[in-house]
C-alpha cells in the first residue's frame, strides 16, 4: 500500500439551486461527505487533485460545471481509524476547499470500493448530514453565502 501524503482537498459538489451532493463512505457506513482526496505526489497541482477526486468517486468530469478554488485551508486531526494509511508519525492533514458549481443535478457513477450511496440534498439538510466538521462548515458558508475566494 502507498503511503498517502497528509495534503486533501475537499470538493463541495452543488447545484446552482445549492443542492449539494453527498456520499456515504463505504468503509464507515452512516458517514457522508463530500468528495475528499489527498495529492498523489508532492508537486501534484491542486486542482489536478480535485478533478482526478471528483471523476474517480463520481464520475462527473469539473468540464461540466465551474471549479473553484476557496480561500479556506483547514488544518485537523488525522482521525485515528485512518492514520495508517498515512506515514508514522503523521497526526495532522492540511485541506484545501474547492466547490464545483453545476446547473442541475448530474447523473453520478460512485466508485463502489470508496462509497455505498449517494444523494442530492439541501444545503441544510446537507450540512447537518456531514460527519466531517470541515466537510459541514463549507457547505455552511456556500448555504449563507458567505464563501471566501
Amino acid at each position: 500500500m502507498n503511503l498517502k501524503l497528509p495534503v486533501s482537498v475537499l470538493v463541495v459538489i452543488h447545484t446552482t439551486a445549492l443542492d449539494i451532493l453527498l456520499l456515504e463512505r463505504a468503509s464507515h457506513p452512516g458517514y457522508w461527505q463530500s468528495v475528499t482526496g489527498s495529492i498523489d505526489y508532492p508537486d501534484e497541482p491542486l486542482e489536478e487533485t480535485a478533478s482526478r477526486e471528483v471523476m474517480e468517486e463520481t464520475g462527473i468530469d469539473v468540464g461540466t460545471g465551474r471549479l473553484i478554488r476557496w480561500n479556506v485551508i483547514n488544518s485537523f486531526e488525522i482521525m485515528g481509524q485512518w492514520r495508517h494509511r498515512f506515514a508514522p508519525g503523521t497526526t495532522h492533514n492540511t485541506e484545501y476547499v474547492f466547490s464545483i458549481e453545476l446547473a442541475k443535478r448530474v447523473p453520478v457513477r460512485l466508485a463502489p470500493q470508496e462509497h455505498l450511496a449517494f444523494a442530492w440534498l439541501d444545503w441544510r439538510t446537507a450540512a447537518e448530514r456531514c460527519f466531517s466538521w470541515s466537510n459541514r462548515d463549507a457547505i455552511r458558508m456556500l448555504g449563507t453565502g458567505s464563501v471566501i475566494r
